[in-house]
């Protein structure tokens, strides 16, 4: 499956800077409101200690990590439901995203404008939030308005679907997203067709700055109101993805006072917001990471790497990728008996490595 990322905050609260960080790509910059006239894709790998020891281990002829998509839009202001600033015309582009990473401005710098004028983010959050609920809400009025002809004409699952958009409606209403809902799995099934931004799991990174890259003040406050928050300061990400030496960037970390990059960071966080593991394949000499939710059988993992191997499927022989670590070899953990034969509804375990037996 592909990992993506939508980042939505602000305008010039740091989002391309940090996409340019998490991907190394090179968006324009500016210091001043709607330099993002479009959107910004970039990709990042997911740091895997996991996938480097078996590539030093296996020595294969190539090595593909897991990675996650990052979708980066022109800012968000207050009205832009109504058609104020860019952003709203962009969130098209962060609908099909599997969660949010909303960056947050916490840091004070007079050389760096702000669109309300000054720096507070509670307040910001609030403003981005209640315009992506308005977004929502005009989505679910609009969706409303065609399932009551449906549900006039007797359709039970027009009128299913009805009810639950009406619970939806009320809830946009009183300014709640839709995540806050108790929603079955099978309501939440039936609503994902329509993309709802607010029924979106969401990360809140703190864009901290260069003096307190690991979090100040504002970056406390930030926290208090919205819990979790990852602190990144994207002008030092940005420095750090410039140096290719991976010693130089662990000098440049420990110069900072931090133990991971905000990069690293924010990748685990999303993994861990979106409940996924890796399992690992090393066929003809290649040596892959893929990032697959919790609970996955061996007969779905097998559909991520071909689609032909999910319906062929037959079983997959799978090993924990620290037996493969320590032998350096599939023969000899054969020998051993560590290698185990596993059926179709088999659930994948984060760090499996498999590999997959299927008809063509």
């Amino acid at each position: 499956m592909g990992l993506s990322v939508g980042i939505i905050g602000l305008p010039n609260v740091g989002k391309t800077t940090l996409l340019n960080a998490l991907a190394r790509t090179s968006a324009e910059v500016s210091n001043y409101p709607f330099c993002t006239k479009d959107r910004n894709v970039g990709v990042a790998e997911v740091p895997d200690e996991r996938l480097v020891r078996l590539k030093e281990v296996l020595k294969p002829q190539s090595t593909i990590p897991a990675t996650v998509t990052f979708v980066d839009i022109a800012g968000l202001v207050k009205g832009a439901s109504r058609g104020e600033g860019l952003g709203n015309k962009f969130l098209a582009y962060v609908r099909e995203a599997d969660a949010l990473a909303h960056v947050v401005r916490c840091f004070s710098d007079p050389d760096v404008a702000h669109v309300d004028g000054s720096v507070d983010p509670v307040r910001d959050v609030q403003v981005v939030e209640t315009e992506l609920i308005l977004a929502d809400l005009e989505v679910a009025e609009r969706a409303v308005s065609r399932r009551e002809k449906a549900a006039r004409s007797g359709d039970k699952e027009a009128k299913e679907e009805l009810e639950l958009l009406r619970k939806v409606v009320d809830a946009l209403g009183r300014g709640e997203p839709i995540r806050s809902l108790e929603l079955s799995p099978e309501e939440s099934r039936a609503l994902r067709g329509f993309s709802f931004l607010t029924s979106k799991p969401v990360i809140y990174v703190a864009n901290t700055g260069e003096e307190e890259p690991a979090g100040g003040e504002l970056f406390e406050r930030l926290r208090e109101a919205v819990g979790e928050v990852v602190p990144i300061s994207a002008k030092v990400e940005s420095e750090i993805s410039e140096l290719d030496d991976p010693e130089e960037r662990r000098a440049f970390l420990e110069d900072m006072g931090l133990e991971e990059s905000g990069v690293e960071r924010l990748v685990r966080a999303s993994y861990k917001l979106l409940g996924l593991i890796t399992f690992y394949t090393t066929a003809h000499g290649k040596l892959r990471a893929w990032p697959v939710p919790e609970g996955t059988t061996a007969q779905a993992a097998a559909g991520e790497v071909h689609s032909d191997m999910e319906r062929g499927f037959i079983r997959a022989e799978v090993v924990s990728w620290e037996d493969l670590v320590r032998t350096g070899s599939w023969a000899e953990l054969h020998r051993t008996g560590k290698v185990r034969s596993e059926g179709r509804d088999y659930q994948v375990q984060d760090g499996d490595v498999l590999l997959f037996h299927f008809r063509t």
